[in-house]
């Protein structure tokens, strides 16, 4: 039997995180497990004020994302060291949990997020 082919969009996602005004995050789950996430943070979009209540706020980021910035200035700090740095367009980044964030400037930051099937949203 051959393997079928899967395709997912976007715009017709599994689960959704709605941050209002400061953006979103669209979520889809692909067969095996797999998620993928399309993120949309706008101009003045922090972690600690839109997406840390929705979490329970944790005191940091607790997931661990690997993904693509596709537009926009994203500042990633890691909370214990308080490094900071810049993911910009046509950046592949993994970044460990224990972190915070925020968009800088006035474009807005989209990015693509992938986690393996054990890794748990």
């Amino acid at each position: 039997m051959e393997a079928a082919i899967e395709v997912r969009r976007f715009d017709t996602p599994d689960d959704a995180i709605d941050m209002k005004e400061a953006g979103g995050i669209s979520i889809v789950k692909m067969g095996d497990g797999t998620t993928g996430m399309r993120a949309v943070f706008e101009p003045g979009w922090t972690w600690e004020k839109d997406e840390k209540p929705l979490l329970g706020s944790p005191p940091t980021c607790p997931m661990r994302h690997t993904g693509y910035c596709i537009t926009g200035n994203l500042v990633v700090r890691m909370v214990e060291t308080n490094n900071e740095t810049r993911i910009t367009p046509g950046d592949f980044f993994e970044i460990p949990p224990g972190h915070d964030g925020y968009v800088d400037g006035s474009e807005r930051v989209e990015l693509i997020l992938f986690a393996p099937p054990e890794d748990g949203h």
